[in-house]
């Protein structure tokens, strides 16, 4: 068994959306495909990747580094002890090969994607979804079969106003879901608390509600919004500061009534470390959303994992940034606390298999084998055209 080639193509999810830091005016996405001589039902078998959005494409690093090697590495380097499957512990050892340490950020969302297609591609390998194997493999079995979401929204518009704020509320219950979150930073702080009361007379309870400054503020900023956030009794206040600023987020944490949430722009175990380490986040009540499409794919997330456990935290502290299929297989199979949703945003990699509703909060996974991106049809074309 034997890797044939693998493709990339670099696709525009472009959106007049804005957070408090970026516009989705020019975002891109990689997505790629990882074909082998297994042939199925007349087909060869192949996984099939791609990186949550906040990251632009990555085809350089895809096609000058990470792709040669894995063509070039032997087959008993890519696969498993017993050679039924490919390994991707081996496989990312050979895309890592000759590489630095440090410097997260672009490399590790490349590896991420081809990370995902390779646990697609294991998946279907073993005729399973994914989240099942990642329960039989880490959890003895015990994988959920459903997740709690949350839908991610809130986002400053040109000519959206506080009736279109709470509109978008409105649609993401009426789809099933009870959390909601909210872009803040965006605008003053004045501004941004009557937005906040605006969703929250729609939502009904400050804990249905959370608020994500995208580490737009300076401490000074960030403090005076965790004074003013105290009294809403919000789910979570989401990077206040810049991810890497420990120091700030320790005396934002110290101070602030409303729980804590960061990591997606944490990029490995090391930079999670030093969160857990020197960010003053609490174990009982904070939340943690690194996201292993962008920090080196499942393998490193596993190791995050590990380390968090020794550090005290629980894994159902963990709430993943990109609301994808591959993170939702996550969730389900190592047992995570839940998972991000953007409910017709980033299309088409945002979003989950195709009439599959969510209900009271939560989503189910199709049984079908890996991630399931076949289930999706606006997303499937693009892997159909590199095949």
């Amino acid at each position: 068994m034997r890797i044939t080639a693998i493709r990339d193509t670099t696709v525009s999810i472009r959106s007049e959306l804005r957070n408090a830091f970026i516009s989705f005016a020019e975002m891109t996405v990689s997505a790629v495909v990882v074909i082998t001589d297994l042939v199925r039902h007349g087909r060869p078998v192949a996984g099939y990747g791609f990186h949550s959005n906040g990251r632009y494409g990555q085809s350089g690093i895809l096609r000058e580094r990470l792709i040669p090697r894995l063509l070039a590495a032997p087959s008993e380097a890519l696969l498993t002890e017993d050679a039924r499957n490919f390994d991707p512990f081996r496989a990312w050892q050979v895309m890592m090969a000759n590489e630095k340490p440090g410097g997260h950020g672009e490399r590790s969302v490349a590896v991420g994607a081809l990370d995902m297609a390779l646990w697609d591609l294991v998946a279907k390998i073993e005729d399973k979804p994914l989240y099942q194997v990642l329960g039989e493999r880490f959890l003895g079995g015990e994988a959920n079969p459903s997740v709690y979401v949350y839908a991610a929204g809130g986002y400053y518009y040109p000519g959206k106003d506080l009736g279109a704020l709470q509109e978008e509320m409105r649609r993401y219950l009426a789809l099933g879901y009870d959390t909601v979150k909210m872009k803040i930073g965006g605008a003053p702080l004045e501004e941004d608390l009557k937005r906040i009361e605006a969703v929250l007379e729609v939502v009904g309870r400050g804990g249905a509600l959370a608020v994500d400054a995208n580490g737009r503020f300076d401490e000074e900023t960030a403090l005076r919004y965790a004074e003013a956030l105290g009294s809403y009794g919000l789910k979570w206040y989401e990077e206040p500061g810049d991810p890497l600023d420990y120091d700030l987020l320790a005396r934002v944490a110290g101070a602030s009534k409303t729980p804590i949430a960061t990591g997606e722009n944490l990029f490995s175990w090391q930079d999670s470390r030093n969160l857990i380490r020197y960010g003053g986040m609490n174990p009982q009540r904070d939340w943690l959303q690194m996201d292993p499409a962008l920090s080196y794919g499942l393998v490193e997330y596993l190791r995050i994992l590990v380390m968090l456990g020794r550090q005290g935290w629980s894994s159902r502290r963990c709430l993943p940034h990109g609301g994808h299929q591959f993170a939702l297989h996550i969730a389900a199979g190592l047992s995570l606390g839940g998972n991000e949703s953007y409910p017709g945003v980033f299309e088409p990699f945002g979003g989950f298999a195709d009439g599959v509703p969510v209900e009271g909060g939560r989503v189910r996974l199709p049984d079908d084998p890996g991630i399931g991106i076949e289930r999706k049809a606006s997303l499937i074309p693009i892997y159909e055209a590199m095949l």
